[in-house]
């Protein structure tokens, strides 16, 4: 990677943060790591060398770091919450019949030998060059700073880790049921996310991840067998080769040299994750929009015809998403065979490489997605889950339309149906829970990706698509490489639209309220005028404009549109084809709302409250008149 491009990072980083307002602040760190791989028995010493950033306004007397592998131990708190959960995840959970020989469900991790568990020791830790206190609680590492660490002021901290990659059990780990010896992720001592809400030292329970915004250069000696793949660009690929070396070199390895160094460097991302096999396929395609794309997947004949299928769709795929929210910034991006499922990491993702062709291409649009949700716009994955999964899955349906023959109308109509189960098990939770605090895996999966996915769809319904397909560009344009929270897409969809939207954030992501309006009589003038008077009622807690289709018998039809009163706000015709009359404003303490139709009751066929199906109305059926 050219040095240009580096500093072109940074120049983002630090003028960016002015963009989103004069007080938002974020903290900055530069990793220095250098790690040796024993693949004999899976085992890895690294040290580290952090220049750590304090951009806020606080004096900080105490530094987290996370420790995920420590979570893959019998005993951790990761083992526990599976063995105690309704509905463990069945990846890390065995099948076993019990004294009485019915079935249950045994922790995978609660079976991990000696020599399977993960694990981070930390040794040596300085401030500075000088001994700090530190030590491991679980999956975190407390620091007391010998020097306090002002505002505006850096502070170099070195430490040695000594790490253990165990088996497989969730995201990283090695010899994943489909082979691959190592999947690399949240491997090292990370420092946690100081914000404007204090520090976010989350122990590794189960859910996802938050990082701070810095710059990896990270060496990794491993046996020159394995070919590596992951975050960052390569920086000495014509001694490495595999796949990565210039056109027209030839890489030649001593047959005495044992191992290689693989040098990476990775500009203005919050993770740095790898995965290595010796029995991996490199593919790299150019594209035309300037990110070149890399796939490592195993030499198994049975999945070669279903990863080169899925080459030129991603590439279809990240040329949509560019055009959809923004250019995806880096010039690399890898999707490599490793992993339980498929997780996002920076510059790259880990997916199972097994499945059929067009479930792999679903999946790759989902991780691949991730680039834009949460390593470009980096929400809290622990406490606003909804935002990445949720965004994400809508940029996947989209994009799967998008690449579809025959489009659908509603592309995300199996976001709604998830989320109305939910609604009807009564067990949903608000999306203000913490990720790790739902009662049931599914609730907390529903709640992530369907219902943070009709937040975004829903949006369409009440300010209308255009408004909505600006609110993703601007949200992008003035958030990449920070931590968005809520408010701040919520506040994007407002500026772009002139609606105020407050409400619906409360009412969605902090509540259980539902959305349930019905058409509650039609009835015929009685006087002899031809005029039709029909009656709404709202049923369900959470407020919500009107769009009424009217098909009369003759065929034609009309709309009619009620605003929202607490929105101040008219949204465009969606239907400009069909003529639309705006009615007075709707406010939400009155539960019915009458208007009337200027034909008579014979002449209409049915009334249909939302036609479009983009608003989440947890019972539908009561949506519809249709004369009899």
């Amino acid at each position: 990677m050219k040095n240009s491009l580096l500093f072109g990072f940074l120049f983002l980083n630090v003028c960016g943060a002015f963009a989103q307002s004069s007080s938002y602040w974020q903290q900055h760190v530069d990793y220095k790591m250098n790690v040796t791989m024993d693949v004999k028995n899976y085992q890895y010493k690294g040290k580290q060398e952090l220049v750590y950033t304090n951009n806020s306004p606080d004096t900080l007397r105490r530094v987290f770091y996370h420790l995920y592998n420590n979570a893959f131990q019998p005993g951790s708190e990761m083992d526990a919450r599976l063995q105690n959960i309704a509905d463990p995840d069945p990846r890390m959970t065995d099948k076993v019949k019990n004294v009485d020989g019915k079935e249950v469900k045994e922790s995978r991790i609660a079976k991990l030998k000696p020599n399977e568990i993960g694990y981070l020791k930390i040794s040596n830790f300085k401030q500075d060059g000088v001994s700090a206190n530190a030590k491991e609680v679980g999956t975190i590492l407390e620091v007391n700073l010998n020097q306090p660490l002002l505002p505006g002021k850096s502070t170099v901290l070195t430490l040695d880790f000594d790490g253990q990659v165990p088996v497989q059990i969730r995201r990283s780990g090695r010899n994943n049921k489909e082979g691959v010896e190592l999947s690399m992720a949240q491997w090292y001592p990370k420092m946690a996310e100081f914000d404007f809400e204090g520090w976010h030292a989350d122990p590794y329970i189960a859910r996802e991840f938050h990082g701070v915004w810095g710059n990896f250069d990270v060496s990794i000696t491993i046996d020159k067998e394995y070919m590596l793949g992951g975050s960052g660009y390569l920086q000495n690929k014509n001694e490495i080769g595999h796949g990565y070396q210039d056109n027209g070199v030839v890489v030649t390895i001593p047959k005495k040299q044992k191992t290689l160094t693989w040098h990476f460097l990775a500009p203005n991302v919050h993770d740095f994750t790898w995965a290595a096999d010796k029995n991996y396929i490199h593919d790299v395609v150019s594209t035309d929009f300037g990110t070149t794309l890399h796939f490592l997947y195993k030499n198994n004949p049975t999945i070669i015809e279903n990863w080169k299928y899925t080459e030129p769709k991603t590439v279809q795929l990240m040329q949509y998403y560019n055009t959809l929210i923004g250019k995806y910034p880096y010039e690399q991006y890898s999707v490599i065979q490793g992993g339980d499922g498929g997780m996002e990491y920076a510059m790259c993702t880990l997916i199972l490489g097994e499945g059929k062709k067009d479930g792999l291409v679903g999946l790759i649009a989902h991780e691949m997605g991730h680039s834009w949700f949460q390593h470009v716009l980096a929400s809290n994955e622990s406490k606003n889950f909804w935002m990445d999964e949720g965004f994400t899955s809508f940029l996947e349906d989209s994009g799967m339309n998008e690449l579809a023959e025959k489009k659908a109308a509603n592309p995300y109509e199996g976001a709604y149906n998830s989320y109305f189960f939910m609604v009807k098990s009564g067990k949903e939770q608000p999306q203000s829970t913490h990720a790790d605090r739902f009662d049931l895996n599914q609730m907390y999966s529903i709640s992530a990706y369907s219902k943070g996915e009709v937040y975004l769809s829903q949006l369409i319904y009440l300010i209308g698509k255009e408004n909505l397909l600006k609110t993703l560009k601007r949200y992008y344009a003035e958030f990449k490489f920070k931590h968005p929270t809520p408010n701040d897409i919520n506040r994007t969809a407002e500026r772009v639209s002139g609606a105020d939207l407050g409400w619906y954030l409360t009412d969605w992501t902090q509540t259980t309220n539902t959305i349930d309006y019905g058409i509650k009589t039609v009835e015929g003038a009685t006087d002899g005028v031809q005029r039709t008077g029909v009656t709404l009622e709202r049923i369900g807690r959470t407020p919500m404009p009107m769009d009424i289709l009217v098909e009369y018998t003759d065929g034609t039809k009309e709309s009619f549109y009620i605003p929202l009163r607490m929105m101040s706000f008219e949204k465009p015709n969606p239907t400009p084809e069909i003529k639309r009359t705006t009615l007075p404003d709707w406010a939400w303490a009155y539960p019915t709302y009458f208007f009337e139709i200027p034909k008579a009751k014979t002449a209409i066929k049915k009334i249909i409250l939302d036609p479009s199906g983009l608003m989440a109305d947890v019972k539908r059926e009561n949506n519809i008149f249709e004369q009899k």
